[in-house]
């Protein structure tokens, strides 16, 4: 007598379904006993790459740098002087960019002052020289330029400034001696009662002396603030090669 097994197939055989092999006295199962098969796990994320032992962090911006490096990579921050980046400047807007009945974003420089000074009853002139003596004194940095011939420059004023222009600062000396960098912006005054000349230094970074023609240089600057005579045979020493001998025109010379 055939039997019917758990999954529903006839079959003659009594322990084993002659179709399907299954155990005829099995338990019939149906799709919905199937438990759904459990989801697997998602990986774990990756954590970030922890930095290289050896690197050192930027102390202005944070950024990660190799140990030996020498700038920051993203900021510019120098890791050997501890100098911070410097700061870009703002742009500065082009005339060409604005109307042109627009107020100008850049304040014009105002101009130097003139010499309220009046001219000398003589006339006056200063002989400004490069002395090779009295660079050697200085042991300048700066490369001697070819000393050449004096330069002759008319004293249009009894109160004369010596010094260095610089336009953004409105100073505009009478004596600009401005390829001499040891002498300040504004570096000493030269003033005369019509006879006699004087020097004053107005306080100069490297000071400001006199001497006379014979001998070595001067070693001592004048007081700052001091009112100094000029006398004939004397000649003022200033900045890293400068010497200026002052005294009346030619005839013909101004």
């Amino acid at each position: 007598m055939s039997q019917t097994c758990p999954a529903g197939h006839e079959s003659e055989a009594t322990d084993y379904c002659d179709t399907c092999g299954i155990a005829m006295g099995a338990p019939a199962s149906t799709p919905a006993d199937a438990s759904p098969p459990t989801p697997a796990s998602p990986p774990p994320e990756a954590d970030a790459p922890a930095p290289p032992a050896d690197a050192a962090a930027c102390p202005s911006c944070g950024t990660s740098n190799p140990a030996n490096a020498l700038f920051c990579e993203n900021c510019g921050y120098d890791f050997t002087t501890g100098a911070m980046p410097r700061p870009l400047d703002p742009p500065t807007p082009s005339s060409l960019d604005l109307p042109a009945d627009a107020p100008s974003a850049v304040p014009p420089v105002e101009p130097a002052p003139a010499n309220p000074s009046p001219a000398p009853a003589e006339q006056w002139v200063a002989e400004v020289w490069i002395d090779p003596d009295w660079y050697a004194a200085q042991q300048s940095d700066d490369p001697l330029p070819s000393p050449g011939v004096p330069a002759v420059i008319a004293l249009g004023h009894t109160s004369v400034l010596i010094g260095r222009a610089s336009r953004s600062r409105g100073i505009a000396p009478d004596l600009d001696l401005g390829t001499d960098t040891g002498i300040s912006r504004r570096h000493a005054q030269l003033t005369t009662d019509g006879t006699r000349w004087f020097v004053e230094d107005l306080g100069s970074s490297n000071g400001t002396y006199v001497g006379g023609a014979l001998g070595a240089v001067p070693t001592t600057p004048i007081p700052p603030g001091q009112k100094v005579e000029i006398r004939p045979d004397e000649r003022v020493y200033l900045g890293a090669w400068t010497r200026i001998v002052l005294r009346k025109a030619a005839p013909g010379e101004v």
